[in-house]
């Protein structure tokens, strides 16, 4: 029977050692557990406030960007209009120019053919002047002299003679 005596359950050591794990659970849940869980609190609300504030910086962030995008849309949309704005001043300015170097060369035409027909009619005036005066000069020494078929075409080479020297 020694055997049973060892193995045996002392009831008063059972509650003595549960009112011993009740007493340490109660000082521990007292001293222990409120501090832990009162810095556990303050940890998850610190965490927390950093999420809100890494979620507000990402928000102005990408609010930011969109502002940022806006004014780059619209500054290529100024720039272009720039653009088209100097290119149809500039086409402007090329159709002007073009128009006075035409209306300039028509002048300068123009002119050129009237100094022509001016020097025309003055070589044709200087070319009547100067077959009157053959003609003149002609008739003279015909009204000299009596001629015959050799003197006739002697004269009428003298005369072509003198009008190509003339000219």
């Amino acid at each position: 029977m020694q055997s049973l005596e060892v193995i045996s359950i002392n009831l008063w050591q059972v509650i003595i050692s549960l009112c011993n794990l009740l007493l340490l659970f109660l000082i521990l849940k007292k001293f222990l557990f409120k501090p832990v869980k009162a810095v556990l609190d303050k940890r998850d609300e610190e965490i927390r406030e950093r999420y809100e504030q890494a979620q507000s910086a990402l928000d102005s962030a990408q609010e930011d960007k969109k502002q940022w995008d806006e004014k780059m849309l619209t500054a290529r949309d100024e720039a272009d209009g720039i653009v088209r704005r100097a290119t149809v001043a500039a086409e402007r300015r090329s159709q002007a120019i073009l128009y006075s170097a035409n209306n300039q060369a028509d002048e300068i035409v123009r002119q050129a053919r009237v100094e022509a027909l001016q020097e025309k009619r003055k070589a044709q005036k200087s070319i009547k002047a100067e077959i009157v005066g053959l003609s003149s000069a002609l008739t003279e020494k015909l009204l000299e002299r009596e001629i015959n078929e050799d003197d006739h075409r002697a004269l009428i080479d003298e005369f072509l003679d003198n009008i190509g020297d003339a000219s």
